[in-house]
This record gives C-alpha cells, sequence and structure tokens, in this order.
C-alpha cells in the first residue's frame, strides 16, 4: 500500500488564518460594543488556530520533502511575499490565545514577530536591489513590511507593549504610503494585471483599517480624527474593489480569494473599537453595517474553500 501524499501547500495558504482570526477578532469586538455571544468569537478563533497548526505543520514538512518547491516559491517575484503571513498568522493566533494563557500568547507574539521582522527585511532589501518588472507589482507587496509591521502593533498592544507598538505602528504606515504610490503608478500606466492576480486586489483593502485597527490598539486615548480617516479610506477602497468584482470574479474561485477576508473583518472591526472606545457619531451606524458585510464575505469565502476542497477529494467504491 503506497505511503499517503504529503499535501504541498503554497504560503498564501496562512491568508485563511487572518481572514478567521479576523473575523474572530471581529466577534470579540462585537460581543463588547453589543453584548452579541461570546461564544461565536472564540469558536471563530478556534477554528482559525486549528488552521494555522494545519497549515504550519504541512508548511514546515513542504521544506523538508519538496524543499525545491519551498525554494522555488521563496525565489519568486510575487508568492514569496506570501511566505511573511507565517509569521502574521502566528501574531494573530497568539491575540487569539492571550485570554487563556499569557505565556502562550508571549512566545507565539515574539516567534511570529521576529519572523514576521526578520522576513520583511529580508524581502524588501531585495526588492532595493531594483531590477523588478512592473508586471510583478501586485498589492502582495504590502504583506511583509505593511501587515507585519501593523500586526505586530495590535497584538503588542493587546499585550501591553502599546509603546513598543507606536514604533511598529509607524513602521507599517509610512511602509504602506510609500508602497501605495508604487502600486497606484503600476496599476494607472501599466498592463492590466493578469487574471490569476486580480484576487490579490483585495489585499489592496487592508493598509488603513488594518492599521486602524493597530492605532487603536496602541494609542485608545488619541483623538478619532485619524482613525476616522483611516476607515474613511478602507471604505473608499472597498467601493472600487466591489466595483471592479465583475473583472476579478472572472477567475475562478481559489483560495486567493482569502486575500479580501483579512482586511474585510479589519474594516468590521475598527469603528466597532471605536464604539467600546465611547464613539458615538457615525461610527455607531458604520459598524453594524460593515460587521454584517465582514461576516457574509468571510462566510461565502469558507463556504467555496469547503466545497472545493470536498469536490476533490475521491469519491469511495
Amino acid at each position: 500500500m503506497p505511503a499517503p501524499r504529503i499535501p504541498v501547500v503554497p504560503a498564501s495558504y496562512f491568508g485563511m488564518v487572518l481572514g478567521l482570526a479576523g473575523l474572530g477578532g471581529t466577534w470579540r469586538a462585537a460581543h463588547l460594543a453589543w453584548g452579541l455571544p461570546a461564544l461565536v468569537g472564540e469558536i471563530v478563533m478556534l477554528i482559525g488556530g486549528l488552521v494555522w497548526v494545519t497549515v504550519t505543520v504541512l508548511y514546515a514538512l513542504k521544506w523538508l520533502v519538496a524543499r525545491e518547491a519551498a525554494l522555488t516559491e521563496a525565489a519568486h517575484p510575487i508568492q514569496c511575499c506570501f511566505i511573511g503571513l507565517a509569521g502574521v498568522a502566528t501574531m494573530l493566533v497568539a491575540g487569539g490565545v492571550l485570554p487563556y494563557s499569557r505565556p502562550a500568547a508571549l512566545v507565539l507574539y515574539g516567534a511570529g514577530a521576529l519572523f514576521t521582522l526578520g522576513f520583511a527585511i529580508w524581502r524588501t532589501g531585495g526588492l532595493w536591489l531594483g531590477e523588478r518588472d512592473h508586471n510583478h507589482t501586485t498589492p502582495v507587496l504590502y504583506l511583509p513590511t505593511v501587515a507585519g509591521s501593523f500586526v505586530i502593533g495590535t497584538v503588542g498592544g493587546a499585550l501591553g507593549f502599546a509603546d513598543l507598538g507606536q514604533y511598529f505602528f509607524g513602521m507599517g504606515l509610512f511602509g504602506w504610503l510609500a508602497i501605495e504610490s508604487v502600486l497606484l503608478h503600476r496599476m494607472l500606466t501599466a498592463p492590466t494585471l493578469a487574471s490569476a492576480l486580480r484576487p490579490t486586489l483585495g489585499i489592496q483593502l487592508a493598509p488603513p483599517v488594518v492599521g486602524a485597527v493597530s492605532l487603536i490598539a496602541v494609542a485608545p486615548q488619541a483623538p478619532f480624527l485619524f482613525a476616522h480617516a483611516l476607515i474613511g479610506y478602507g471604505v473608499m477602497q472597498t467601493l472600487i474593489v466591489l466595483r471592479l468584482l465583475p473583472w476579478i470574479l472572472r477567475e475562478p474561485f481559489a483560495p486567493s480569494y482569502w486575500a479580501f477576508t483579512f482586511g474585510i473583518t479589519a474594516l468590521a472591526t475598527a469603528p466597532i473599537r471605536l464604539v467600546v472606545l465611547g464613539d458615538d457619531g457615525a461610527a455607531l451606524y458604520l459598524a453594524p453595517v460593515l460587521f454584517v458585510f465582514a461576516n457574509a464575505v468571510v462566510l461565502a469565502v469558507a463556504a467555496g474553500t469547503l466545497y472545493r476542497f470536498l469536490g476533490r477529494r475521491p469519491r469511495a467504491g
């Protein structure tokens, strides 16, 4: 009887953890703001943690049993950026574990932050060497530095390291602004994105709203103005992506559509957290709409993923 074949998973599968942990965080915020059942958020966090364990083990095995595939991915100008999600996902799991075990959360956070920072420096240093094809410039460029820095700040704030988190918020903020200009120039002047890359536009939603969540975590006493501005820009980005959705959906469903989920859950979480802090303005009306929207999107993508997975399983008999 042949030995079972180990799936060779791409690093982009860590994006599932970001979406699930993001939705778990949204429900935790909703429990504080509106008294919604806390159990829902904890179950979603648990599912995200189980997915993280599965993907982490399979990705580690990839480096052992399919090293050539792992090295090829690491050298790819686009796919390599997803490797940074391994550290980001680990930190989000640390945030999920925090209410149950601070020591475990600290270990996971430290490991995730060190990996994220190290990978961001390595990847960004490679980009600074130049000679990059404009066709390889996509929103995945945000992942190593921008997403990583903001999440280091967010989870650090939850762990009580708000002062340190403010430095990482700055790294993410200015990294986002620099990369944003490069991406907009590419999208406005270069050939259109290849069909397979269009779902990566979902990542375009994330920087302003993940930044807003990070800002609220590291400086909850700050005036709401800047958080409002970040959320507002995130809403505009979301509306632009919705306008492009028929064009994006020409690409058949794949796990790459999880790229939408982290930004959309952060878009919902940020105004809910402002409501918890006492914001009684537009956030009161924006938060419930975005909460429903985030749940619908993550459920749709999760259902599509399960359908695709079950559809590939061999039938018995």
